[in-house]
């Protein structure tokens, strides 16, 4: 997992760097790579960490 995956933590919002369309989402979970995230647009989805670098949205 990459070192900004590994700082998220519940209630962070992010992006999908591939998938700008599913918005904005909240993370819910973030364990062993797995991250749970609850985007506006796409729902609950679980990332693999390893695989996806998500990016945190600051504003």
């Amino acid at each position: 997992m990459s070192d900004i995956n590994a700082i998220l933590e519940p209630g962070m919002l992010v992006q999908h760097p591939t998938q700008p369309d599913w918005g904005i989402g909240q993370v819910q979970s973030n364990i062993g790579g797995k991250i749970t995230v609850n985007f506006r647009d796409a729902g609950k989805v679980v990332i693999d960490g390893k695989a996806v670098l998500l990016l945190i949205v600051t504003s």
